[in-house]
């Protein structure tokens, strides 16, 4: 396996999914299994084969799934930013969603369950109950432009399905499925219906003893023809079209899926122990934003007396919530409304703490905070248009946004609210993280955020 896991250090580092950036892997194989191809497909000797390495060069260690097609080099037609290389000579490694032989097999294991063997690893199909059979499904493309998964989208003579394979693997029910499932349970158009996952055991790499479980892939319903909320806000934006009537129907979506997960999940009133944590929380990530972007220095006092103000007033109850919630996590179908997808949880956060309850006005700042970016994008891309006018689009939209989910959720909700203010201000601190590491060109964006939040005022009364 030597030339394997070599052949895999040499290629894993140039992949969006790959979280240490800038250091080359250091590759441990814990363990693989193999999928049947369909031998119908035109797939004979094809070896299919999933890959469990764990990264030990970072703290903790990270646990990787490769899904890996091995075929004869001569016969491999494969664009080569797909090949991961020759272990071997004769055979060459094709990164498994880029191959028919194991997109089919995936969808295969999804839909009808059974499971697949390795050693001290398995992986078990599990169809969602409320889920008929597909049909006969062809890979139309595999989704691009992702961080931390691969989307494989089937199309043919049945219902279209979008599979997402873990990248990163976690002990425990990635929430992604865990909500999503239990919402589409309570008959909301709110998600995709889910068709199935699959879930898998392999050693524990905390105690080197024993074994745990996860997630592997979950695939569901894929709604064909369809934009995300970010791009249908950026062209209304770029036209100077009025979005006030679809930011209040996407807060009214939003708290109809707050509400159905607090009716699905418990939840509890906040505790000292919960504020305290929260607290806690802001207080360091606001220490690495400094020690990563220096022009925060400047902010940290107005920053902690914004978060201070939100440790002075009553807290709702805490409850499951998206937790990475942005435009790009909601899709438009016609006839249907908003739909919300992806609801793993922030990436930065361990997860752990994103299966935690937490309070539901994290997501409405997400939200907030994402209609800022449309306006921030722009900006940077046409550097003559009005800021003025782009701002004042941002901010009915926002207002709307925020009137919409206070009518569903049966709340008078300000924007100006300590907490929602504290919220919003941690996530546009986080932003500045992220934007310092992946895209120094729009650090602007969430300083510039940081600075009008810390100098808004307070609500009256």
């Amino acid at each position: 396996m030597d030339s394997t896991l070599a052949c895999l250090a040499a290629w894993m580092p140039r992949q969006r999914w790959y979280a240490a950036k800038g250091r080359p892997p250091s590759l441990r194989l814990v363990s693989w299994w193999d999928l049947v191809p369909d031998r119908t497909g035109g797939h004979d000797g094809a070896r299919v084969r999933t890959f469990l390495v764990a990264d030990e060069g970072a703290l903790p260690a990270v646990l990787y799934q490769i899904p890996v097609v091995e075929r004869a080099t001569e016969t491999v037609d494969t664009a080569p930013e797909h090949i991961i290389g020759s272990p071997e000579p004769g055979s060459t490694f094709i990164d498994g969603p880029f191959d028919d032989a194991y997109a089919q097999a995936l969808l295969s294991l999804v839909e009808r369950g059974g499971v697949a063997d390795g050693p001290q690893t398995t992986a078990t199909g599990h169809p969602a109950p409320a889920a008929g059979p597909a049909g006969r499904l062809r890979v139309a493309r595999v989704v691009s432009g992702e961080q931390s998964n691969t989307s494989l989208i089937y199309e043919g003579d049945g219902i279209p399905v979008i599979c997402k394979v873990y990248r990163q693997l976690h002990a425990g029910l990635n929430p992604d499925i865990e909500l999503q499932e239990a919402l589409a349970a309570t008959g909301s158009a709110r998600v995709p219906t889910p068709i199935g996952w699959i879930e898998g055991s392999w050693p524990d790499l905390s105690t080197a003893h024993g074994a745990v479980h996860g997630s592997l892939a979950f695939a569901q319903e894929f709604l064909p023809g369809v934009e995300d909320a970010w791009r249908v806000a950026l062209l209304a934006a770029a036209r100077g079209k009025d979005f006030r009537a679809q930011a209040y129907a996407l807060g009214a979506a939003t708290a109809d899926v707050h509400r159905g997960l607090a009716g699905c999940f418990p939840t509890h009133a906040a505790t000292a122990a919960d504020r305290d944590a929260t607290a806690a929380a802001w207080e360091r990530r606001l220490a690495i934003a400094i020690a990563e972007v220096p022009d925060l220095a400047a902010q940290r006092d107005a920053i902690e007396t914004v978060y201070r103000r939100a440790m002075d007033v009553p807290w709702p109850p805490l409850q499951r919530i998206h937790g990475d919630y942005h435009l790009g996590q909601v899709l438009h179908a016609p006839g249907r409304g908003w739909v919300l997808v992806d609801f793993e949880g922030e990436p930065l956060r361990p997860m752990g703490e994103r299966v935690q309850p937490d309070l539901a006005l994290r997501d409405v700042a997400g939200m907030l905070r994402s209609f800022d970016y449309v306006a921030g994008s722009l900006r940077l891309d046409e550097p003559d248009r009005s800021p003025e006018a782009v701002r004042d689009w941002a901010g009915a939209a926002r207002a709307a946004f925020v009137d919409g989910y206070g009518a569903t959720a049966g709340t008078d909700l300000d924007p100006r609210h300590p907490l929602l203010a504290a919220l919003e201000l941690d996530k546009a601190v986080y932003e500045a993280i992220y934007e310092a590491r992946n895209r120094p060109t729009w650090v602007a964006i969430p300083l510039s955020a940081v600075a009008r939040l810390v100098e808004r005022p307070a609500p009256v009364g």
